[in-house]
């Protein structure tokens, strides 16, 4: 399918879907987001997209303390070029950093950065920083987006040194499944840089500026899949090398040497992983490279993911054992505060016991306390006595009636948890192809042998990078408390990982990150029960399964990790 892409918005649909910028006039967005980064990459060349001329229109005269819409408060300029500026600020009504590009609404490339903007915001990708609003207001054209302020850019990672192999695995992994994703929606970022890559503290590779930060700078490619993939490719090349592929610097990093050509990374650094080394000339080999030994070149995001996951699995590194300090004995020891340390070797005199009371006034000590204690007993025994012939007596009365306190722990019964019934159910795709989405209402319908299933992945039990997990929302007709959920599941063995959100509809508009979490559960069995810490009130309940068991193969599909759910209730 030839490819094209105007203004990194139009790029061809290879999913047989609608494109979502078929609705991106119609559609802004708005979300929940934690964010702090550099608003937009450097304009240092990455590869050769074109360019068109910048526009006419001069930058607004604006200044921190300037709010837009009576609601965000600029606060820092970090990037003023060609026509448009960008901003830290403050979302007043949600107190929280965003990031605003603005622009003239006159300016040449206004209507394409909108455009841009309302269809990455109608991606709704959590891998992406995410566009919250998209607005032209009077002479002024603004994008509000995240602002992750526990995020590091990759090239802030890279200044020192390359990336560990497993982190370096994790980027490309996660990066070349994000950007699979957006190409079959039909976008594209072709600005694909280290400034445009960070990891969350939390270890998690998210992207900023799809579509946008092209389109700010007015930059298109006839071929955005292999702009993509190559800019791919040079990300996992800085982060084996700490070398830009190309013969000039660029983000910070030293280019290669003149007149030597593209050499793999392992030829470059000792000791970088065979596997990822070829597997970035096979993305590199959109420019030309003519690397000895790779095997054929990846032109797309979803070659690349494919090529991914062929390779063997990298597996994070063991954490390292400390061992504990060895045990110190105090000075003080019982019965020795304040005694000098024994010298080595000597042996230290035993204690002699003070002797015991032998004299007459300690002998007559000794007799009063006995005639003490004799006396106790003997009242406590009469009184225990009379206490169980007045019960005796009561017990034979007929006309006795016996009272029971309300309050009485022992007696108290727990309320028993009501089963809440399922109206409708939908399956939730936040990210790539659906599983089986005709089949969501089997999981409810009483009948044990119907189900829905998941598709079959070559590596698990995690589901990502493929996907960030899969599940179906449910419709309990009307807000109830949910304190437990249960599910049968077709297949064992490994481990099956399910976590149950509220959220709002059976079309959430939030990702994951923004629902609540009811409870969760891990299971090698055939049954999965989560019960929350205390109810939640909700209608919309997501059923968001992260990991998946290694099954053989059977009538639906071939051996690999996969699961399939029947029989899910829920109770209050």
């Amino acid at each position: 399918m030839a490819e094209r892409s105007t203004a990194a918005v139009d790029v061809a649909d290879n999913s047989g879907d609608e494109p979502l910028t078929a609705q991106a006039d119609q559609s802004t967005a708005d979300g929940v987001a934690n964010n702090r980064e550099r608003d937009t990459d450097s304009d240092e060349a990455q590869g050769n997209p074109t360019s068109e001329e910048s526009g006419k229109a001069s930058p607004p005269e604006l200044h921190s303390g300037h709010k837009l819409a009576r609601r965000y408060r600029l606060e820092e300029c970090v990037t003023r070029l060609d026509g448009f500026s960008s901003w830290r600020a403050v979302d007043e009504k949600l107190r929280r950093a965003v990031g605003v590009h603005l622009l003239p609404a006159d300016h040449a490339r206004a209507r394409s950065v909108l455009a841009a903007a309302r269809s990455s915001a109608l991606l709704g990708d959590p891998r992406f920083v995410q566009v919250l609003d998209a607005v032209e207001d009077n002479d002024l054209v603004y994008v509000v987006h995240e602002w992750l302020p526990d995020a590091t850019e990759l090239t802030a990672l890279l200044a020192s040194g390359p990336l560990e192999v497993y982190d370096a695995y994790q980027m490309v992994s996660q990066v070349a499944s994000a950007m699979a994703a957006a190409h079959r929606e039909g976008l594209a970022h072709l600005r694909l840089s280290p400034n445009a890559v960070l990891r969350t503290s939390t270890g998690q590779w998210r992207i900023r500026g799809l579509a946008v930060n092209a389109a700010l700078r007015g930059i298109s490619s006839d071929t955005p899949q292999r702009t993509d993939t190559e800019a791919i490719g040079a990300l996992l090349y800085a982060a084996l090398t700490q070398r830009w592929p190309y013969e000039s610097d660029a983000h910070g990093l030293a280019g290669l040497p003149k007149d030597i050509g593209l050499i793999p990374p392992d030829q470059v650094r000792a000791g970088v992983h065979r596997g990822l080394s070829e597997l970035a000339m096979r993305a590199l080999a959109n420019d030309g490279a003519t690397a000895s030994r790779h095997e054929a070149p990846c032109t797309t995001p979803e070659e690349l993911v494919k090529a991914i996951g062929e390779m063997p699995r990298i597996r994070p590194p063991e954490p390292a054992y400390t061992a504990p300090p060895q045990y110190q004995r105090t000075a003080y020891q019982q019965g020795g505060y304040g005694r000098p340390a024994p010298h080595p070797g000597v042996t230290q005199p035993v204690p002699t016991p003070p002797p015991p009371l032998q004299s007459r006034t300690g002998k007559a000590l000794k007799w009063s306390v006995s005639a003490l204690l004799i006396a106790a007993l003997g009242l406590g025994s009469w009184q225990l006595a009379d206490a169980l012939m007045e019960r005796g007596g009561k017990a034979d009365d007929p006309n006795q009636t016996q009272t029971v306190d309300g309050n009485d722990k022992n007696d108290e019964q727990t309320k028993p948890a009501k089963p809440l019934s399922v109206q409708a159910a939908q399956e939730y795709v936040a990210s790539g192809s659906a599983q089986a989405p005709e089949d969501a209402a089997k999981t409810f319908d009483g009948d044990a042998s119907t189900f829905w299933r998941t598709k079959k992945y070559t590596d698990g039990p995690k589901l990502a990078p493929y996907k960030p997990g899969v599940g179906i929302v449910y419709d309990l007709g009307s807000e109830q408390d949910v304190s437990t959920a249960s599910i049968g599941l077709r297949y064992t063995g490994d481990h099956t990982t399910v976590h149950f959100y509220a959220t709002d509809s059976l079309s959430p508009s939030t990702g994951v990150d923004g629902m609540t979490e009811i409870a969760s559960a891990t299971t090698t069995g055939s049954s999965l029960t989560a019960k929350a810490s205390k109810p939640v009130k909700t209608r919309y309940v997501l059923l968001w399964m992260t990991d998946v068991p290694n099954a053989p193969s059977d009538g639906y599909s071939g051996a690999g990790y996969k699961q399939a759910i029947t029989d899910v209730t829920f109770k209050g």
